[in-house]
């Protein structure tokens, strides 16, 4: 490892928590300011900070890794998340803006829901805020996973261990940063450093597969069509339709992402849906595409110079050390901390929103005032990066399956009571307590059961699909059969 590769990673956390700084004289004196931006995001920022914050460690590592050792037929995944992201930006970003503003100013999910269907307020902001936490504490360390396995891989015994494995060492730091611009600089610095995140992501991941493919020691691109693996640039060889379900049906997942569809909320208008989705979804369409080129065309290079990787979701890891300066090589490594420290920051600070607004507030100290909430928000931040520290401690953990349980749990508990809640008048509020507990019941108890590994004797079903099923059921049964219709707010 070369310097010139530390200096550009050092140079990239300075950026980082310079942002932070200045996101902290600008916004952090109210908790609308701290967890929102004060509802003023330009389209631009609001589309690659949901971007960004949404794709994470995943689109570098596990999406990449996935393509690698199996082929083409993966890139369903892919897919599946470009449409659902689409359907999310029509359906549910303008009329999650509008309704979060008309109903109280909500500022989280929970208070969302509890201010949409009042008669169970409590119980839905409780109960939201458990999965919120839940969740997003292993999600979170799904980041740090993909952090520690930068530096395991990249800077094994470069820097002083402090006694603690490469791979701690790079949680601690990864982490660390995270922390000190979300504490300081609010909802407004994690958008801004995602649209820096985003922006260095793209251009990584157009410049990774063309290098790689065309490059010094590259040569031939074509050379992809002589791997041995039958069907692997088939996208369908070997695929079952249980399978292609499992792969597509990621895209359910969007619609109840609270890391992704707060920044709806915070666009600062309603006008200003349509561009920031069309600038949203060409990043997306990119950084998709350049991440299948990257899986595809780093097991053609590793196929023709006789390389043998023990984890494929380090590809782009290994083949930024090897065919780039190591200027660039820092670059390379900064986009892949881009993607993962997008997505830990948007995590903890949702997970801190609801702890503060859905907890302490509620419960201990309902009549604190804006900068004791503010002072509080900052305080959870740090006790949910702790845990989920502790959760990615092991280094045999993947991040594909820690995300895909994750997203799954989110997908399933807030898909559907999202989409319902902003486009059905007749939705109750025991309907949608019902969903929200059924959905993250499903999800966690097929988990357990292990059917998305092996369901009746064949492949396993993705465990989002009984889970979001499940929990849209329950809502129109319980809605119908009590009767009486939530009337239309906002």
């Amino acid at each position: 490892m070369h310097s010139g590769t530390l200096v550009t990673l050092a140079l990239y956390f300075i950026l980082m928590l310079g942002i932070g700084l200045f996101a902290w004289k600008r916004s952090t004196d109210t908790s609308e300011g701290y967890l929102l931006a004060g509802r003023n995001l330009p389209p631009a920022v609001a589309a690659l900070s949901a971007g960004a914050s949404d794709m994470s460690g995943w689109l570098l590592l596990g999406l990449p890794g996935a393509l690698y050792a199996s082929g083409l037929v993966e890139a369903w995944i892919g897919i599946g998340l470009f449409v659902g992201a689409a359907v999310n930006w029509v359906v549910v970003a303008p009329r999650l803006r509008a309704q979060t503003e008309a109903l109280g100013n909500a500022l989280t999910i929970p208070e969302f829901l509890a201010n949409r269907f009042p008669r169970r307020a409590v119980a839905l902001r409780v109960v939201s805020a458990i999965i919120i936490v839940a969740f997003f504490t292993v999600y979170t360390a799904a980041g740090l996973v993909g952090g520690g396995k930068l530096f395991e891989t990249a800077f094994a015994g470069l820097l002083p261990n402090a006694g603690m494995s490469d791979y701690m060492l790079g949680i601690w730091i990864t982490a660390g940063v995270v922390l000190a611009y979300t504490m300081v600089g609010g909802f407004l610095a994690v958008s801004l450093t995602d649209f820096v995140q985003g922006c260095i992501m793209v251009v990584a991941l157009v410049l990774m597969p063309l290098v790689v493919m065309f490059g010094e020691g590259g040569s031939g691109g074509g050379s992809i069509a002589a791997i041995p693996q039958e069907g692997f640039l088939s996208l369908t060889h070997g695929l079952t339709f249980i399978g292609f379900l499992s792969a597509v049906t990621w895209g359910l997942g969007y619609f109840g992402q609270p890391h992704i569809i707060v920044r709806f909320m915070a666009v600062r208008s309603v006008e200003d849906m349509p561009t920031a989705r069309n600038i949203g979804l060409a990043w997306m369409a990119v950084s998709l595409i350049g991440a299948i080129g990257v899986g595809i065309a780093g097991r053609a290079y590793a196929q023709r110079n006789g390389m043998v990787l023990d984890d494929p979701e380090t590809i782009f890891i290994v083949l930024s050390d090897l065919l780039f300066h190591p200027l660039i090589t820092g670059f390379l490594f900064a986009a892949l901390l881009a993607a993962i420290m997008s997505t830990i920051s948007s995590q903890l600070l949702v997970s801190s929103s609801s702890l503060t607004e859905d907890f302490y507030r509620l419960f201990l100290r309902k009549q604190a005032s804006e900068r004791e909430a503010v002072n509080v928000g900052r305080i959870c931040v740090a006790l949910v990066a702790l845990a989920a520290i502790a959760t990615a401690a092991d280094p045999e953990s993947e991040v594909l399956g820690l995300v895909s349980n994750a997203w799954a749990g989110f997908g399933a508990a807030f898909g559907p009571l999202i989409v319902l809640a902003l486009t059905w008048d007749r939705m109750t509020a025991n309907g949608a307590l019902a969903g929200l507990v059924t959905g993250a019941v499903v999800v966690m108890g097929w988990i357990y059961l292990g059917w998305n590994g092996s369901f009746l004797g064949g492949p396993g079903v993705y465990e989002i699909i009984p889970g979001f099923v499940a929990a849209w059921l329950a809502i129109i049964i319980v809605s119908r059969l009590e009767g009486t219709a939530a009337p239309a707010q906002g």
